[in-house]
């Protein structure tokens, strides 16, 4: 079995966001154990932030993780006001599309 890393640089960070972002929450919500959501998103915030600073460089990288650390925490408030599954399609959405749009698109 072959276990080397994808090149940073073939990684679609729009994909790992997604899944950090709507996995995490779902495996947190089906497990009842939040932390484990949270390592689901850590996981995927590191692999993608990895994929960002080599592709696009520390300033890019810097900003696509703030968003998307931003993302989670908005989540919460936004999920009071709309519902759960909304919210996190709504912050995994824009999230999703600023990887795309800042390191992703050829």
């Amino acid at each position: 079995m072959d276990m080397t890393l994808k090149k940073a640089e073939d990684v679609n960070t729009a994909a790992v966001v997604t899944t950090g972002l709507i996995g995490g929450w779902i495996t947190a919500r089906e497990t009842g154990i939040r932390p484990l959501g949270g390592v689901l998103l850590g996981a995927a915030g590191v692999w993608a932030a990895r994929s960002w600073a080599v592709k696009k460089g520390p300033v890019t990288a810097t900003a696509l993780t703030s968003l998307y650390v931003g993302a989670f925490g908005a989540s919460h408030p936004l999920a009071k006001k709309m519902g759960s599954w909304p919210a996190v399609l709504t912050v995994t959405g824009a999230t999703a599309a600023a990887a795309y749009l800042a390191s992703d698109r050829g």
